[in-house]
């Protein structure tokens, strides 16, 4: 199955200017194009534009997500070096997590300090 970018636009919630920029910057793969240049979306496309936007939601920076995309592209003798990457990026993620849940808990106790539960 194929798309038009604005297709994969209306599938991923991203602008399709987006999607042209994150090609042209190599955080995505090739793109292949018709004979009239027009981009032609593969299933596979969509799921590297679902990755992108899921690492840079969770701050990965595009430099780590160049890298991924590069050595995806070298093929799988790789693999070793992108979950290297992605164990580092998922080990931060667990630290913020972790960073997250000690304000809340903080946040949680003000909150309950001001309806009159706790003292601080």
């Amino acid at each position: 199955m194929s798309f038009t970018i604005k297709e994969a636009s209306q599938i991923t919630g991203l602008a399709a200017h987006t999607i042209r920029y994150y090609e042209k910057e190599g955080i995505l793969p090739p793109i292949e194009r018709d004979e009239n240049g027009i981009r032609i979306f593969s299933e596979e496309n969509i799921f590297w534009l679902d990755l992108v936007i899921c690492l840079k939601k969770t701050n990965m920076t595009v430099n780590d997500i160049k890298r991924i995309i590069e050595l995806s592209i070298q093929g799988d003798s790789t693999i070793d070096e992108r979950k290297s990457i992605l164990l580092g990026h998922k080990n931060k993620i667990a630290s913020q997590i972790e960073e997250l849940e000690e304000s809340m808990k903080k946040i949680e106790k003000k909150i309950d300090f001001y309806d009159g539960k706790e003292s601080c």
